[in-house]
């Protein structure tokens, strides 16, 4: 396993630059890691459900492996610092919600603060709300009656017969016309 700074180091490199949300991030997986015995997952063995698409969520891909494309990055999008982790190889999972920061601190304080801080100090640990969801599925994919786009089909919708994508097809209510 890499040392703290070179794990940083290859965030950074990731992200494009050194801060405060990418530190959140960090700090986040690695606690993540400690507490369910985690490593990188090349597959979606680790999960994570970011409540937040900020910067963190980067640190989160390069020192987990979670990432949307291999279905193991997921968004709960709610504003806070708070990130679900799952390991499918033993049930355990974990909610890290990131405590306020002490106040009166400038962005280079803070960003002090988050580097030198202990993963423990930072985050308030509670059990996942979440279910851990299953795996990604494989869908087979059809072209969009209305506008020849192909769609996956479970984000398909029938309209007089016709199979139409989200952005071709009118939703019925008739409470908000």
């Amino acid at each position: 396993m890499m040392d703290k700074q070179a794990l940083w180091d290859k965030c950074v490199a990731f992200h494009g630059h050194g801060c405060g949300g990418l530190t959140i991030g960090f700090q986040a997986a690695r606690y993540a890691m400690e507490l369910l015995e985690l490593d990188f997952s090349r597959d979606e063995d680790v999960v994570c459900i970011s409540e937040n698409d900020a910067c963190g969520v980067d640190a989160i891909q390069v020192l987990l492996g979670c990432s949307a494309g291999k279905g193991n990055l997921l968004f709960h999008l709610r504003g806070k610092q708070a990130f679900s982790f799952y390991n499918r190889k033993t049930g355990k999972s974990v909610r890290l919600v990131l405590r306020p920061t002490p106040e009166g601190l400038d962005k280079e304080e803070r960003f002090r603060y988050l580097q030198d801080a202990e993963p423990a100090d930072l985050f308030d640990v509670k059990p996942a709300v979440l279910e851990l969801p299953e795996k990604a599925r494989m869908f087979q994919s059809y072209p969009c009656d209305g506008c020849g786009e192909v769609t996956a089909e479970h984000l398909l919708r029938l309209e007089n017969g016709k199979k139409l994508c989200l952005d071709c097809f009118r939703a019925y209510n008739r409470f908000d016309v």
